[in-house]
């Protein structure tokens, strides 16, 4: 269900950007559980309605192009 949750996101980020603009948006079943400020926010608030593993939360971006550089930039790497 995350992945498609995850798909939902992607094809309506535009949207969203231009709705909610840069938030954290928390996401479960292709609807929308909240916007929030912070990603700690976005987490502990949704947690308390909703099962850890049961829901996304993705930084909304104006450009997927951000979206991919924000997140390769947030990787740690494995020690070898």
């Amino acid at each position: 269900m995350q992945n498609q949750d995850f798909e939902f996101f992607i094809q309506n980020m535009d949207n969203f950007y231009k709705t909610y603009g840069h938030k954290f948006i928390a996401i479960k079943n292709q609807s929308i559980l909240g916007t929030y400020v912070t990603f700690k926010e976005a987490l502990d608030i949704t947690l308390k309605t909703e099962k850890m593993g049961t829901f996304i939360i993705q930084e909304i971006f104006d450009d997927q192009e951000k979206m991919v550089h924000h997140f390769q930039g947030n990787v740690m790497p494995v020690p070898a």
